[in-house]
């Protein structure tokens, strides 16, 4: 019997060697006690039914020499694993929903866990919560790292006066328009160049599959909380480490990540992981693992960075093209990923940090947290607070499901009500509108422990995905 044929009969995928093995012996058994000839009924229809019998009732097959250790794995497959969850601490309790308690609190059962945190932008996700972080011993789950994968946030100080934003507004929008595409599936017309294409895209078979794709889709930028903007960025005093002096700066702030080839990887090494899980943790469902020291989480491993690195090509496209088309200059800038894993040192162990929509927050370490297309985002600097196992929130983060945001807003008056504002979306949908996320400036407040403020940036130009197209955030 092949492998496909015992996946149907329900055999778990991580028992099939062993199922194999048992066939085989049983085989060799029938025909020694002279009861097969080659092509016995034991290879038909009968070898079927004992099988199936074996997965059924395992406990009954202990004493067959054939398949007692295919017993004995089904029969430890299906015992409850019983053991204390590791603890973690919260910021932001008041305004997290339930939701995100509960899959946290499920998260810090997996076996390998050794550290976790939740931040204050946190909610409700797929598998770890969005705001989540897990730290794992010798393990990485493809769904605490996300669907978009290496989901990343640039933003790039230009040499173009504050007063040229105002006074010629056209030329922003023309450079946004021009600079990059949004929506599932969109790309450019012609094909955008960047070294990653050079790198080794045979770390996995989809990655190798999805280059053709993933080339077309450079320099784009997706849909849901995707965007690209321009807005002010104030420094109320000096900073050596970026160059720059207290004052108003012209800056361009994106967020988007791996497009279809992230999203590809995700489902094809989620759907392996979940395809491993032992029964009695099938609670964990989308938080199933692989282990470092297994082939597909090795491959994993390879493709989530080269996605890395991918994000990063496409935000340096659209920071590249925007900035051309402006005929300005980048004189400072930071960038940082979230949705992604690392492998770190806590508490004297080697461990792989998930930050699924949380920023990276060591000592000293820059990053930008984003509000929403009318309030604030912050450049922030890391203080290193080992609870959030140097960790801070990845925005503001939603108070409001979609439906509910497109129920409840009609697009074309908060439109209108941002551009009193002084604010100009080129488009956008109601699921995106500054009423769907919490205060940003609170979400701040609750992280003084984790962040220091190092320049607030006010969105004036701001470009999402207009076209419906579903979220891929």
């Amino acid at each position: 019997m092949n492998s496909r044929q015992l996946l149907k009969i329900g055999v778990p995928q991580y028992c099939l060697k062993t199922a194999k093995t048992a066939i085989q012996n049983k085989v060799a058994e029938e025909k020694a006690n002279g009861k097969g000839s080659g092509a016995g009924k034991v290879r038909g229809k009968e070898l079927k039914e004992l099988v199936q019998a074996v997965v059924a009732r395992p406990e009954e097959f202990l004493e067959d020499l054939s398949f007692r250790q295919l017993a004995l794995e089904l029969i430890e497959d299906n015992q409850e694993e019983v053991f204390e969850p590791i603890k973690y601490q919260t910021w932001g309790k008041d305004g997290i929903d339930e939701g995100a308690f509960s899959q946290m609190d499920l998260a810090c059962h997996v076996p390998s866990a050794r550290g976790a945190a939740l931040m204050p932008d946190a909610h409700i996700g797929y598998g770890l919560p969005i705001g989540g972080v897990l730290a794992l011993e010798d393990a990485v789950i493809p769904y605490a790292v996300g669907v978009d994968i290496a989901c990343r946030m640039k933003l790039s100080v230009l040499d173009i006066s504050v007063a040229a934003l105002y006074q010629k507004p056209h030329q922003f929008v023309d450079a946004l328009n021009r600079g990059t595409v949004f929506g599932v599936g969109v790309a450019h017309e012609k094909r955008q160049h960047h070294g990653v294409m050079d790198q080794d895209w045979t770390v996995s078979k989809v990655t190798r599959e999805k280059k053709d794709r993933a080339w077309k889709q450079l320099g784009s930028s997706g849909s849901g909380n995707h965007f690209v903007e321009f807005g002010v960025l104030t420094f109320t005093e000096a900073d050596a480490e970026l160059g720059l002096e207290a004052g108003e700066y012209v800056a361009l702030l994106s967020h988007s990540g791996s497009r279809g080839v992230g999203a590809a990887v995700c489902s094809t090494y989620s759907s392996i992981a979940q395809a491993r899980l032992h029964k009695r943790h099938h609670k964990l469902g989308r938080l199933a693992w692989l282990e470092m020291d297994s082939e597909a989480g090795q491959e994993y491993w390879a493709a989530m960075n080269l996605m890395g690195e991918y994000a990063a090509a496409n935000h340096a496209v659209i920071h590249q093209n925007v900035a051309e088309l402006l005929g300005s200059k980048v004189i400072s800038g930071v960038e940082n990923h979230h949705n992604f894993a690392w492998k770190e040192e806590h508490d004297g162990k080697e461990v792989y940090v998930h930050r699924k929509g949380a920023t990276p927050a060591a000592v000293g370490e820059l990053g930008v947290i984003p509000g929403s297309m009318a309030d604030p985002a912050f450049v922030v600097r890391g203080k290193g607070n080992p609870a959030s196992l140097n960790s801070a929130s990845h925005g503001a983060g939603r108070c409001m499901s979609r439906r509910k945001g497109k129920d409840k807003y009609r697009w074309n008056a908060v439109r209108n009500d941002l551009a009193k504002r002084g604010i100009t979306v080129i488009s956008a949908g109601a699921d995106e509108v500054p009423g769907v996320y919490k205060n940003i400036m609170e979400v701040m407040a609750e992280q003084q422990d984790l962040v220091d403020t190092v320049a607030r940036f006010d969105p004036k130009v701001v470009k999402m995905c207009g076209d419906g197209s579903r979220a891929e955030d």
